[in-house]
């Protein structure tokens, strides 16, 4: 990741131990940048697991960008076709088994309140087809560089700490209900969110745009969420959009410069 490199990103990686060296995982992960997928791959790239995402079809349309996607190994999602968003969701599911990470991000879309929206059932439901663990991650900082309403600014974001948190795997038993563990998982990333985010090395300025509102901050205010989960759209299986834009940065698993890398949360946020 040479990009993040240059910035000299000041990256504190906590919970490392909670990714698996061996056998299929899903990686989520909050979404409130252009930079979470590369910063939620950031722990399984130091164990030397690259991991899988879902993308949009669209993205193999552009030589650029199908590139990048077909470097990660990402899983085209059809978002068209019911029969096509149902063949991703098999590839995904034979690619857990097969023991592959494949990475999801559940809210399916950027949080422009920078608080996790409702979660989409697709991760819970890949894994529990497939049998293997959730691996709830939290990003923080990322946003700074690039988000919906806040265009690339390498500048704005020299230099800037960033946090990414690894929670314990969540296991989905074979015959829970769907919507029952997909509020599990959210509940968890909303703790690793918060916790990150309140102990943020540059604090939460009073007004900042990348601040949430919950913290005094300038971000817009969520909207009412009534229910924590949402059903995904099409046929049973469908599984929720991953990152929609990659980034062609994505080629390094050296730690950036002035990175940490820890398993106790003393040591990252003492």
């Amino acid at each position: 990741m040479l990009f993040i490199r240059s910035m000299r990103w000041k990256l504190t990686v906590v919970g490392l131990d909670n990714v698996p060296r061996t056998g299929g995982a899903v990686l989520t992960w909050n979404h409130t940048s252009h930079m979470d997928f590369i910063l939620a791959a950031w722990g399984p790239r130091r164990l030397k697991r690259l991991p899988r995402f879902l993308a949009k079809r669209e993205l193999w349309s552009s030589w650029f960008s199908r590139r990048v996607v077909t470097a990660v190994g990402a899983v085209p999602v059809d978002r068209t076709s019911g029969q096509g968003r149902a063949r991703s969701f098999e590839v995904a599911v034979e690619a857990l088994r097969d023991g592959a990470i494949v990475a999801i991000a559940p809210e399916g879309t950027i949080s422009s309140s920078f608080e996790p929206l409702p979660f989409r059932a697709g991760a819970v439901r890949m894994a529990q087809a497939a049998g293997v663990p959730i691996i709830p991650c939290a990003t923080w900082g990322g946003h700074r560089l690039v988000t919906y309403g806040h265009g690339f600014s390498p500048r704005r974001a020299w230099r800037i700490p960033v946090t990414v948190r690894y929670g314990e795997p969540i296991h989905v038993g074979a015959d829970e209900d769907i919507h029952t563990a997909t509020d599990r998982l959210r509940r968890v990333t909303v703790a690793l969110v918060h916790e990150i985010q309140e102990h943020y090395p540059d604090g939460n300025p009073a007004g900042a745009w990348w601040v949430p509102a919950r913290l005094g901050g300038g971000a817009p205010s969520p909207e009412p969420d009534p229910a924590t989960s949402i059903e995904d759209p099409g046929p049973p299986g469908d599984p929720p959009l991953g990152p929609l834009e990659p980034d062609p940065a994505d080629g390094a698993a050296d730690l950036a410069p002035g990175e940490r890398s820890t398993t106790d949360r003393r040591d990252a946020i003492g």
